[in-house]
């Protein structure tokens, strides 16, 4: 299992716009069976730390790439990706391994 985390580093004063966005592109790929629950958190300028960032964060069990044969992208979720794009100045990704009970060394 994998927890992957999706940062947006925003144009200032855009991270709570972004993460609506980020959250209703997430929804689309929810609800078309391709993402697991997620959450999305964001530090606009309220709160020590890196500030202008969005994170969206879920966890799959396997790591496929989008452009894979036969998958097909939600147009909703392309759709508001293009209007994330213009209020974003980059973004990275994070993959992680997730830690289960079966992976515990004595």
């Amino acid at each position: 299992m994998y927890v992957v985390r999706r940062w947006y580093k925003t144009k200032p004063g855009e991270a709570r716009r972004v993460a609506t966005l980020v959250h209703k592109q997430a929804e689309a790929y929810h609800e078309a069976g391709q993402r697991s629950k997620f959450q999305v958190s964001y530090n606009g300028y309220t709160l020590p730390g890196d500030q202008d960032v969005v994170c969206l964060e879920w966890t799959d069990k396997s790591l496929e790439t989008p452009t894979r044969e036969g998958h097909k992208l939600p147009a909703a979720a392309l759709k508001i990706g293009g209007e994330v794009r213009k209020l974003i100045e980059s973004q990275r990704i994070e993959f992680l391994e997730l830690l289960t009970p079966e992976k515990f060394q004595e």
